[in-house]
Protein backbone atom coordinates (compact mmCIF):
# COMPACT_ATOMS: atom_id res chain seq x y z
CA UNK A 1 0.00 0.00 0.00
CA UNK A 2 2.84 2.35 0.94
CA UNK A 3 4.62 1.56 -2.34
CA UNK A 4 1.46 2.36 -4.32
CA UNK A 5 1.08 5.68 -2.43
CA UNK A 6 4.69 6.59 -3.16
CA UNK A 7 4.25 5.66 -6.82
CA UNK A 8 1.10 7.78 -7.12
CA UNK A 9 2.81 10.65 -5.29
CA UNK A 10 5.79 10.36 -7.60
CA UNK A 11 3.54 10.30 -10.65
CA UNK A 12 1.64 13.34 -9.41
CA UNK A 13 4.87 15.22 -8.73
CA UNK A 14 6.14 14.27 -12.17
CA UNK A 15 2.92 15.50 -13.80
CA UNK A 16 3.13 18.78 -11.92
CA UNK A 17 6.75 19.22 -13.04
CA UNK A 18 5.94 18.45 -16.69
CA UNK A 19 2.94 20.77 -16.55
CA UNK A 20 5.04 23.55 -15.05
CA UNK A 21 7.73 23.01 -17.68
CA UNK A 22 5.21 23.23 -20.53
CA UNK A 23 3.69 26.36 -19.00
CA UNK A 24 7.16 27.91 -18.75
CA UNK A 25 7.96 27.08 -22.38
CA UNK A 26 4.67 28.57 -23.59
CA UNK A 27 5.28 31.65 -21.46
CA UNK A 28 8.77 32.14 -22.89
CA UNK A 29 7.47 31.69 -26.43
CA UNK A 30 4.72 34.23 -25.94
CA UNK A 31 7.11 36.71 -24.33
CA UNK A 32 9.13 36.94 -27.54
CA UNK A 33 7.95 38.69 -30.72
CA UNK A 34 6.86 36.51 -33.63
CA UNK A 35 9.74 35.39 -35.87
CA UNK A 36 7.79 34.40 -38.98
CA UNK A 37 6.47 36.76 -41.66
CA UNK A 38 3.62 38.92 -40.41
CA UNK A 39 0.40 37.20 -41.47
CA UNK A 40 -2.47 39.32 -40.13
CA UNK A 41 -4.55 41.84 -42.02
CA UNK A 42 -5.22 45.23 -40.45
CA UNK A 43 -6.35 48.71 -41.39
CA UNK A 44 -4.77 51.73 -39.66
CA UNK A 45 -3.56 55.24 -40.47
CA UNK A 46 -0.21 56.95 -40.14
CA UNK A 47 0.36 60.31 -38.49
CA UNK A 48 -0.26 62.07 -41.83
CA UNK A 49 -3.61 60.40 -42.36
CA UNK A 50 -2.47 57.86 -44.95
CA UNK A 51 -3.93 54.35 -44.89
CA UNK A 52 -1.65 51.64 -43.48
CA UNK A 53 -2.04 47.87 -43.77
CA UNK A 54 0.06 44.72 -43.38
CA UNK A 55 2.10 45.55 -46.50
CA UNK A 56 3.99 48.09 -44.37
CA UNK A 57 6.20 45.26 -43.13
CA UNK A 58 7.45 44.28 -46.59
CA UNK A 59 9.74 45.79 -49.19
CA UNK A 60 12.19 47.55 -46.89
CA UNK A 61 13.96 46.91 -43.59
CA UNK A 62 12.39 48.68 -40.63
CA UNK A 63 12.88 49.68 -37.02
CA UNK A 64 9.55 49.02 -35.29
CA UNK A 65 8.59 50.12 -31.80
CA UNK A 66 5.34 49.75 -29.89
CA UNK A 67 4.63 52.44 -27.31
CA UNK A 68 2.48 55.41 -26.43
CA UNK A 69 2.79 59.19 -26.23
CA UNK A 70 2.02 59.41 -22.49
CA UNK A 71 4.95 57.08 -21.74
CA UNK A 72 7.18 58.71 -19.12
CA UNK A 73 10.56 57.26 -20.08
CA UNK A 74 11.03 54.21 -22.33
CA UNK A 75 9.19 55.52 -25.40
CA UNK A 76 10.69 59.02 -25.63
CA UNK A 77 14.14 57.62 -24.86
CA UNK A 78 13.80 54.97 -27.58
CA UNK A 79 12.53 57.42 -30.19
CA UNK A 80 15.35 59.81 -29.35
CA UNK A 81 17.79 56.94 -29.90
CA UNK A 82 16.10 55.90 -33.17
CA UNK A 83 16.44 59.47 -34.48
CA UNK A 84 20.11 59.44 -33.52
CA UNK A 85 20.71 56.05 -35.15
CA UNK A 86 19.10 57.17 -38.41
CA UNK A 87 21.32 60.25 -38.48
CA UNK A 88 24.45 58.27 -37.61
CA UNK A 89 23.80 55.71 -40.36
CA UNK A 90 23.71 58.49 -42.95
CA UNK A 91 23.15 57.57 -46.58
CA UNK A 92 23.55 53.86 -45.86
CA UNK A 93 20.52 54.03 -43.57
CA UNK A 94 18.26 55.78 -46.08
CA UNK A 95 16.62 52.46 -46.98
CA UNK A 96 15.44 52.04 -43.37
CA UNK A 97 11.92 52.88 -42.28
CA UNK A 98 11.09 53.68 -38.66
CA UNK A 99 7.60 53.04 -37.24
CA UNK A 100 6.11 53.94 -33.89
CA UNK A 101 2.92 51.91 -33.34
CA UNK A 102 0.64 53.21 -30.60
CA UNK A 103 -0.57 50.76 -27.97
CA UNK A 104 -2.84 53.51 -26.61
CA UNK A 105 -4.85 54.63 -29.67
CA UNK A 106 -7.67 55.99 -27.50
CA UNK A 107 -5.41 58.90 -26.55
CA UNK A 108 -2.93 58.74 -29.43
CA UNK A 109 -4.97 60.28 -32.23
CA UNK A 110 -3.48 61.06 -35.61
CA UNK A 111 -2.74 64.67 -34.65
CA UNK A 112 -1.20 63.71 -31.32
CA UNK A 113 0.98 61.09 -33.00
CA UNK A 114 2.09 63.53 -35.71
CA UNK A 115 3.28 66.15 -33.23
CA UNK A 116 4.92 63.51 -31.05
CA UNK A 117 7.00 61.63 -33.63
CA UNK A 118 8.03 64.77 -35.48
CA UNK A 119 9.45 66.16 -32.27
CA UNK A 120 12.08 63.43 -32.63
CA UNK A 121 12.51 63.00 -36.39
CA UNK A 122 10.53 63.49 -39.58
CA UNK A 123 11.74 60.02 -40.58
CA UNK A 124 9.75 58.31 -37.83
CA UNK A 125 6.19 57.44 -38.85
CA UNK A 126 3.55 57.25 -36.15
CA UNK A 127 0.76 54.72 -36.64
CA UNK A 128 -2.59 54.61 -34.87
CA UNK A 129 -6.22 53.67 -35.46
CA UNK A 130 -9.05 51.71 -33.94
CA UNK A 131 -8.04 49.75 -30.82
CA UNK A 132 -9.15 46.42 -32.28
CA UNK A 133 -7.01 47.00 -35.37
CA UNK A 134 -4.00 48.05 -33.30
CA UNK A 135 -4.42 44.88 -31.24
CA UNK A 136 -4.11 42.77 -34.39
CA UNK A 137 -0.63 44.17 -34.97
CA UNK A 138 0.64 43.91 -31.40
CA UNK A 139 -0.78 40.41 -31.03
CA UNK A 140 0.70 39.44 -34.40
CA UNK A 141 4.19 40.24 -33.12
CA UNK A 142 3.47 38.87 -29.62
CA UNK A 143 3.96 42.32 -28.14
CA UNK A 144 2.84 42.72 -24.53
CA UNK A 145 0.54 45.72 -24.01
CA UNK A 146 -1.78 46.14 -21.02
CA UNK A 147 -3.65 49.07 -19.49
CA UNK A 148 -2.93 49.57 -15.79
CA UNK A 149 -4.75 52.00 -13.47
CA UNK A 150 -2.82 54.93 -11.98
CA UNK A 151 -3.23 56.37 -8.51
CA UNK A 152 -4.77 59.57 -9.91
CA UNK A 153 -7.63 57.64 -11.52
CA UNK A 154 -6.05 57.72 -14.97
CA UNK A 155 -4.07 54.84 -16.48
CA UNK A 156 -0.69 53.97 -17.90
CA UNK A 157 0.45 51.19 -20.20
CA UNK A 158 2.67 48.22 -19.44
CA UNK A 159 4.38 47.13 -22.66
CA UNK A 160 7.29 45.44 -24.38
CA UNK A 161 10.16 47.91 -24.52
CA UNK A 162 12.47 46.14 -26.98
CA UNK A 163 12.67 47.52 -30.51
CA UNK A 164 12.01 45.11 -33.40
CA UNK A 165 14.30 44.79 -36.41
CA UNK A 166 12.10 43.73 -39.33
CA UNK A 167 13.64 42.62 -42.61
CA UNK A 168 12.36 43.50 -46.07
CA UNK A 169 10.80 40.03 -46.18
CA UNK A 170 8.53 40.88 -43.24
CA UNK A 171 10.35 38.63 -40.78
CA UNK A 172 11.76 39.54 -37.40
CA UNK A 173 15.56 39.62 -37.67
CA UNK A 174 16.42 40.68 -34.15
CA UNK A 175 15.71 42.89 -31.17
CA UNK A 176 17.42 45.88 -29.64
CA UNK A 177 16.75 45.88 -25.90
CA UNK A 178 15.85 49.07 -24.09
CA UNK A 179 18.97 50.86 -22.92
CA UNK A 180 21.28 49.15 -25.40
CA UNK A 181 24.72 50.64 -25.96
CA UNK A 182 24.69 53.06 -28.92
CA UNK A 183 27.60 51.49 -30.80
CA UNK A 184 26.23 47.99 -30.26
CA UNK A 185 22.78 49.06 -31.51
CA UNK A 186 24.26 50.68 -34.62
CA UNK A 187 26.39 47.62 -35.32
CA UNK A 188 23.37 45.34 -34.99
CA UNK A 189 21.24 47.46 -37.31
CA UNK A 190 24.08 47.54 -39.83
CA UNK A 191 24.77 43.80 -39.67
CA UNK A 192 21.19 42.55 -39.47
CA UNK A 193 19.27 44.99 -41.66
CA UNK A 194 21.83 46.72 -43.86
CA UNK A 195 24.44 44.02 -44.32
CA UNK A 196 22.46 41.63 -46.52
CA UNK A 197 20.46 40.13 -43.64
CA UNK A 198 17.10 41.32 -44.82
Amino acid sequence: MRARTLAVSGLAASSVFVGALIALMVSLYLSEPHTGPFDRQFSLIDDRGNAVDQSIFRGHPALVYFGYTHCPEACPTTLYEVADWLTALGDQGRVLKAYFFSIDPERDTQGVMHDYVNAFSSRITGITGRPEEMRKVSDGWFIHAAKLPSENGDYHMSHTVSLLLIGADGRLKGLIPYGADRDEALAKIHDVLLGGGQ
